[in-house]
């Protein structure tokens, strides 16, 4: 079976603690049944999301992110195979955003938007190498 990984983002819709636990409630419970591994950053204004498994689960459940209300403007920043997974031990890692990411200025001024597909999964990349 080959490995497919999908990172997206989105903008939050009445964001709070309880959302968000929510939101990783569903995730671990439904991600170990659909062979899906992955990891969150999140904050008030910014979901940035990286999921790996197998292509048919990955497209089911993107498709219920992007139909799912809690989510605005749900955008796709890259989708295709890899040759690992980066996240193999975590149904649903959750970070906060760390300083060596985005500030709130640099989301709300089209940072997110700016960011190449590479760029976006080195931040992962080194979000996995802090969690080995």
């Amino acid at each position: 079976m080959s490995l497919t990984q999908l990172i997206y983002w989105s903008q939050p819709f009445g964001f709070d603690d309880a959302m968000l636990d929510g939101i990783l409630l569903q995730a671990r419970r439904n991600n170990p049944r659909d062979g899906l591994t992955g990891a969150l950053i999140v904050r008030a204004d910014l979901y940035l999301q990286l999921i790996e498994g197998p292509e048919a689960a990955i497209d089911a459940t993107f498709a219920r992110i992007a139909r799912d209300d809690r989510h605005l403007q749900v955008t796709k920043i890259c989708h295709g195979p890899a040759a690992e997974r980066l996240f193999p031990a975590w149904s649903m890692r959750d970070d906060p955003v760390k300083s060596w990411m985005w500030t709130a200025a640099d989301v709300a001024d089209g940072a997110v938007e700016r960011a190449t597909p590479a760029e976006v999964l080195a931040m992962f990349e080194r979000l996995a190498a802090e969690t080995s």
